[in-house]
Parts: C-alpha cells; sequence; structure tokens
C-alpha cells in the first residue's frame, strides 16, 4: 500500500482511501512567492499528490472550475488579489451555485491578518514562516471537513477579571435600584 501524508479522516474515522488503493489528492497552490511553492510541495508532495500553482488570483476560479482540488491554499499576497478576496470570490461563487465547495487554507504574512482570513471564510489559516508539520496538520484537518487556526489570541486573565468585575457591579447596582424602586412603590 502507498502511504500518503494527506490521508484525511473524515467522520467515519478512516482514510481518504478505497481498499488498499490511496485516491489522488489535488491542491492548488495560488502564491507569486516561488519559496512557498517549494515549501508547500516539500511539505505535502507524495505520490498520489498532484499540485496546480497559480501566480495570478483572478485564475483561482476557473481553474477550481476546470478540474476542482481537494483543497485550495492561499497565498496572503498573491499578485493583484490576494488570499482575502480569492476566498471572497470562491465563497460567493459556491453560494451561487458556480462552484463546489473548496475547503481553503490561508497563508497569513502576521498575526493581524488573522482578522481578515476569519472574515473572507477561510477554513484554516497559518502564520508564515511555515514548517512541514503545521501545513501538514493544517492540510489534514481542513481536507477532513474541519478547520485549522493559528494567531487566534488568548483572553489576558486580568482583563477577563476587570470585566467580571464591572459585570458584578453592575448586577449588584441593578439590585439595589430594583430595590429601592420597590421601597419607594409601597
Amino acid at each position: 500500500m502507498t502511504w500518503n501524508p494527506l490521508w484525511f479522516w473524515p467522520s467515519n474515522s478512516q482514510p481518504h482511501r478505497l481498499g488498499s488503493r490511496v485516491l489522488p489528492v489535488h491542491i492548488l497552490i495560488a502564491t507569486d512567492a516561488q519559496w512557498v511553492v517549494n515549501e508547500v510541495k516539500a511539505a505535502l508532495d507524495s505520490p498520489s499528490t498532484t499540485f496546480a500553482v497559480l501566480s495570478n488570483g483572478r485564475e483561482v476560479a476557473p481553474a477550481v472550475a476546470a478540474n476542482t482540488p481537494d483543497i485550495a491554499i492561499l497565498d496572503m499576497q498573491v499578485g493583484s488579489m490576494g488570499g482575502m478576496a480569492i476566498t471572497m470570490d470562491l465563497r460567493l461563487d459556491q453560494s451561487s451555485g458556480a462552484l463546489p465547495k473548496v475547503p481553503v487554507l490561508m497563508l497569513l504574512d502576521r498575526v493581524a491578518d488573522v482578522h481578515m482570513a476569519r472574515r473572507s471564510g477561510a477554513d484554516g489559516w497559518t502564520i508564515k514562516p511555515l514548517d512541514s508539520l503545521r501545513l501538514r496538520k493544517a492540510v489534514t484537518a481542513i481536507a477532513g471537513g474541519g478547520c485549522y487556526a493559528e494567531g487566534i489570541p488568548t483572553p489576558d486573565l486580568e482583563e477577563e477579571i476587570a470585566e467580571e468585575a464591572v459585570a458584578e457591579d453592575a448586577t449588584v447596582t441593578e439590585e439595589v435600584t430594583a430595590d429601592a424602586a420597590e421601597t419607594v412603590a409601597q
């Protein structure tokens, strides 16, 4: 049996294969940076994996229509149309029935881009610099119907405690006001 690092496990917990034959995985990469292509291919390449590499974001929707990928990996900056715009374009075409749903992994330049990735409808994102382990984890999660997210800040504990204290003060104030109103009404 051929080993494929991109087997993904849907809800039935079985690898993406048919009997002893591994099903091919088709990955679309949209970036104008050759080093990104090299890193993604090095991390995800296998005998049963094929890649379509596009350097122009406007070519992604027609490429998806021609040969639907198992996952699209989109760089945040791709020439004249970045990853956010590409993802929103794919989701719009999907909602109209013009294209099938394609899982999208966005490659972000910085943590501040997480907000845009979330708003665009991406299924997951990872923050550069890239590494093989994180790329494989992200692709496996997303191709299996899940999501993968990096860079979502955890709330500051002191800030959380302060918010709880303000909420408790507001509750106490409401109770005192209600008691005072009840006393006046009597």
